[in-house]
């Protein structure tokens, strides 16, 4: 028991649930108490700051730089009354993490004293050094410039000491190096369009917000077994390791009873986040062995993200106490379920109106279908952008793997809005209606149930589902930053109801009477998008077929999906809208590719050095306690009996050497690809000969190194192995 491997394990047993010391308060009395929302607002501000920063929230406006400095001086004493001792600029830069420099409040008054200052210049904006972020050619490599700037409508937080002010994250020319800058972008692009479409069903409304919940799913293992997995701790996924007997095929874990260890981390995390405003409303296990979900109660887009990557944060430094690493890996373990982010995606006006739910009345249920048409048009013209919004390295190992929708699109309804659909298909023509047959439509319309979700399933296969009020987007990997894919939905959605817009006013030109011309445009929606609903079971081999078939994009190659976001139609999409300019999309792209070059490659490497210096020297040590085992049985029987016993052993030093040879075979030929590769200059050549030529040997070695580990003697082996990192509590 002397090995790293079981020393690992007797650590992770003999952990004990960590006591934590809980509020004996009800949450109520200390949600959002380290934030610097609207209640502390009010307390600390002026009125004129006060309302200066409400109207910024509310309308977009920007806050006077005369305010700004009322707006710091109240911001900062409600922050040392918090126990902050330094500030920070809180960004997502595009390295997929939060990013924060954090500046002392003090500064030197003279050679006695020194005073707390924090004024209007810096909460405004700040000067981060840009040059070893991402760029993606955006800017050369001397030009280290690049200006944080406050984001009033997410408000500033204290986390630990220090005065946490959301950002977005500009080069010095005003490229955005960030995943805000685009957010609120898209996030006015289908504010505008939605309320322009609104408009023609209740002229009262003047704002209309993205809710966005997104689930979290993670893995949880004791740190002791982690640092004895040098391939978790560098690439945050086991690449090599064979099944367990049992993992999750009696399905016993899923929303079973949360290990007391567990539940000690999920409290505090949960604490934690209620204290930042986090609104943590569900947990329980998931599938896998050791895998977790967490689930808030829905906000406003733009704040949901800030909270999701915090939360993230805090997961990861609340498991330190725990004696937990935190795994958001979409596959950090062959052969069990993987990892997603369920985003719960709706539009809500200024009224609290959900405009993706069916409604009491014909003209709230044609607004319904107005937007709910309007979305799943947008699914259908830009599959290969969504798509491109949510693949990466990690998501490619979970996507379609009979655990997580395909990557193929498709939109699921639900049987009951299927009809509906097909009904208003069926009666809309394009000929003028008499009064009785609009009169008969509009209350077939009015029909629509207001409580859908007791009349849709929740379909698990579908990438893109409808669940009464709300569209889930579940193909979302674990470890994502959600703004990306909230950035293409927002933007295609309000792309749509701009065209939706123009084609309904279009035929109120000719004559048509408005309601006529909207039932007749939903019609033109329903049938232009109708390839892309299906209800069946998406993980099957039947419905791959039929997606090709129906001239839906099947293409799951990683690189041909990522390079759809820098394609003609996304281009002319982003720029239309003004989400992104030609030079951020093509920098985009260009920095998921090297991302996904440069896992591969350090994959690789972690791979190879695993194999050589700790897989084989066990082997051998393990081969050659074999074959003095053989020896010791030929000097103890004879000829016809030793080859009878030894015949076993004989077998394996065999196995072992043909194995072990193949390993080093291919350890050899994935360096000499991966050099070859590397002397290619330009990053997608580059990263399609990682892809095609390197990539494929991660499996081949694993394979090898997985049949061995089932022949060496336990004792020895050198790591953790899925029994022990999977059932460990």
């Amino acid at each position: 028991m002397e090995s790293l491997r079981f020393k690992s394990i007797e650590k992770a047993i003999s952990r004990q649930p960590l006591e934590v010391t809980f509020p004996s308060v009800k949450t109520s009395e200390y949600f959002a108490i380290n934030v610097f929302n609207k209640t502390k607002m009010r307390e600390y501000l002026s009125q004129e700051a006060f309302g200066s920063v409400m109207e910024a929230i509310e309308k977009g406006t920007k806050v006077d730089r005369k305010v700004s400095n009322q707006v710091s001086l109240g911001m900062k004493a409600w922050a040392l009354d918090r126990g902050a001792t330094h500030y920070t600029h809180w960004f997502h830069p595009l390295t997929g993490a939060t990013a924060e420099k954090h500046d002392a409040f003090f500064e030197p008054a003279s050679d006695a004293y020194v005073l707390e200052n924090f004024d209007g210049s810096k909460l405004v904006q700040q000067e981060p050094d840009a040059s070893s972020f991402p760029s993606g050619g955006m800017r050369n490599t001397f030009e280290a410039r690049g200006y944080t700037a406050w984001d009033p409508s997410s408000p500033a937080f204290v986390m630990g000491h220090t005065l946490c002010i959301p950002s977005v994250y500009v080069s010095f020319k005003g490229d955005s190096l960030d995943y805000k800058t685009p957010l609120l972008k898209s996030l006015e692009a289908i504010e505008k369009a939605a309320v322009d479409l609104c408009n023609y069903f209740d002229k009262s409304v003047t704002s209309v917000n993205v809710a966005l919940g997104c689930e979290q799913e993670y893995f949880l293992v004791d740190d002791a077994l982690f640092n004895a997995r040098p391939d978790l701790k560098l690439t945050d996924r086991t690449l090599m390791g064979h099944s367990a007997a049992k993992d999750q095929q009696l399905a016993d874990h899923y929303f079973g009873y949360i290990p007391m260890r567990v539940t000690a981390f999920m409290r505090e995390f949960e604490i934690e986040a209620y204290k930042l405003g986090i609104p943590v409303k569900t947990r329980h296990n998931e599938v896998a062995p050791n895998q977790y979900e967490c689930a808030p109660v829905y906000e406003e887009a733009n704040l949901a993200v800030d909270h999701n990557q915090l939360l993230m944060t805090l997961m990861k430094r609340v498991a330190k106490k725990h004696h937990f690493k935190v795994l958001f890996h979409e596959k950090p373990y062959k052969d069990v379920n993987g990892s997603g982010k369920h985003c719960n995606w709706s539009l809500i006006t200024d009224s609290g109106t959900n405009l993706l739910s069916p409604g009491k009345t014909p003209k709230t249920n044609m607004s319904f279908l107005a937007f709910f048409v309007s979305v799943i048009k947008g699914v259908y013209e830009y599959q290969d952008l969504l798509k491109s919004s949510i693949v990466s390295l990690g998501n490619e190992l979970r996507l379609g793997a009979s655990e997580a929708p395909p990557v193929i699109m498709s939109v699921f309804l639900g049987q009951e809005m299927n009809r509906v659909l097909d009904d208003l298909e069926s009666r809309v023509s394009g000929r003028k209606m008499d009064p009785d047959e609009k009169t008969e439509l509009k209350l077939d319309v009015g029909k629509i149930p207001e409580i859908m979700p007791d009349n849709t399933d929740r379909n698990r296969t579908s990438p893109f589902a409808f669940t009464g009020n709300r569209f889930e987007f579940r193909a979302v990997g674990s470890s994502a930053n959600v703004a990306s894919p909230v950035i293409a939905l927002n933007t295609i959605v309000a792309k749509q109801l701009k065209d939706f817009k123009t084609e309904v006013d279009k035929l109120t030109e000719k004559g048509v009477k408005k309601d006529e011309a909207i039932f007749q445009t939903i019609k033109k929606f329903i049938l232009a998008s109708k390839k892309i609903r299906f209800d069946g079971n998406s993980y099957s081999e039947e419905w791959k077929k039929e997606a090709e078939q129906r001239g839906l994009s099947v293409d799951d190659d990683v690189l041909d999906l990522l390079r759809a976001i820098a394609s003609p139609t996304a281009m002319k999409l982003f720029l239309e809208m003004r989400v992104f300019s030609q030079l951020e999309l093509e920098a985009r792209l260009e920095i998921d590719i090297e991302k996904y070059n440069k896992k591969l490659q350090i994959e690789s490497r972690v791979l190879g050095d695993l194999a050589i210096n700790h897989i084989l020297p066990t082997v051998y040590r393990y081969q050659n306690m074999l074959i003095e085992n053989v020896k010791g049985l030929k000097e103890l029987f004879e000829n016809s009996e030793y080859e009878k016993l030894s015949s076993t052993q004989k077998a394996s030093i065999k196995e072992i050497s043909l194995r072990s040879a193949m390993v080093n075979i291919k350890v050899n030929n994935m360096i000499d690809e991966r050099r070859q590769a590397n002397k290619i200059e330009q990053n997608e050549l580059r990263a399609r000969q990682y892809s095609e030529k390197v990539k494929p040997y991660l499996d081949e070695i694993r394979y090898e190194i997985d049949h061995l580990e089932m022949i060496v003697d336990d004792q020895i082996w050198p790591l953790p192995k899925y029994r022990e990192l999977l059932f460990i509590r």
